[in-house]
């Protein structure tokens, strides 16, 4: 079975609500660009699985320094720089039949946030878990999540590093709905073993925060050989402190939050949601 293989990046594309703030601070593109540099860049140019595309979109408005080191990128192979003000789905059918030529026997899309990074074999992975033609969510469970010098595993069945295997007869994508309710609209496949993603918290995350139990580098450092570099192995006290007392603090706080977001949508649903974060949004415009 032939697969066209393609990452879904969304850069700096305009955004409404509380994001747009975060993305309006001085610095972020350069701060974000240096995070894109780091970590994610690297781990697709490791993946070991042959014949990958990589699409990553871009706001129209970007400053010229940013579209100068894009276009760069883009003229060396190492990804396809598209700019654009919105990316409706039609148009994002055409740009994923113009990268891939529309060979494959199915299509496979991933979608790959611009700050964080994935495994040298997480494409591999990928690909290898289509066995059929059904449109199917696949997810690896487990993944790392780096905040500093410090290095957390997490497992999370529909986490946002989420792909889509599909013929092309009438694609939807992985990014037809949020990651986390692919589900709803298809039959899910998760993939477990060896973490498969990571994740990176930063003073720029709108959402991304540390969950997880606290781990050594050492074990991970021949999957992510950019992710883990710099962390130096938590002591034997770090450790209990984390198994013992954040850990589960931070298991709390997460339920929390998980049943409240729950909540709304289920109230009011996705709308609802987004009419929420705008509305905190422009109080927080009236505040500063």
């Amino acid at each position: 079975m032939n697969i066209d293989h393609v990452l879904l990046t969304r850069f700096n594309l305009p955004s409404r609500g509380i994001e747009s703030l975060v993305r309006a601070k001085a610095g972020w593109l350069r701060d974000r660009l240096a995070l894109f540099e780091r970590f994610c860049l690297p781990s697709v140019a490791a993946q070991t699985a042959p014949g990958l595309r990589w699409i990553v979109y871009l706001d129209t408005e970007s400053p010229a320094w940013l579209k100068d080191r894009m276009d760069a990128f883009g003229a060396s192979g190492a990804f396809v720089p598209l700019y654009r003000e919105e990316v409706p789905h039609s148009d994002l059918l055409r740009d994923l039949s113009t990268v891939t030529g529309q060979r494959g026997d199915v299509l496979v899309t991933s979608n790959l946030d611009n700050d964080d990074g994935v495994a040298v074999d997480f494409t591999a992975r990928i690909q290898a878990a289509v066995t059929d033609r059904r449109r199917t969510a696949l997810y690896l469970d487990n993944g790392l999540i780096r905040q500093g010098n410090a290095l957390y595993r997490r497992r999370d069945p529909h986490n946002a590093f989420c792909s889509v295997a599909e013929t092309w007869d009438e694609p939807l994508t992985c990014w037809a709905d949020w990651h986390n309710r692919l589900g709803g609209i298809m039959p899910v496949r998760n993939i477990g073993g060896q973490p498969g993603w990571l994740q990176v918290v930063h003073g720029g995350n709108v959402s991304n925060r540390v969950r997880g139990a606290r781990v050594a580098p050492e074990r991970y450092a021949h999957l992510f050989q950019a992710g883990t570099e710099g962390i130096a192995a938590p002591t034997l006290e770090e450790f209990l402190v984390d198994r013992l007392l954040k850990a589960p603090s931070r298991a709390v706080r997460d339920g929390a939050r998980s049943g409240a977001r729950r909540m709304i949508v289920g109230i009011a649903g996705k709308e609802g949601l987004d009419r929420l974060k705008s509305a905190a949004s422009a109080r927080l415009r009236a505040e500063t």
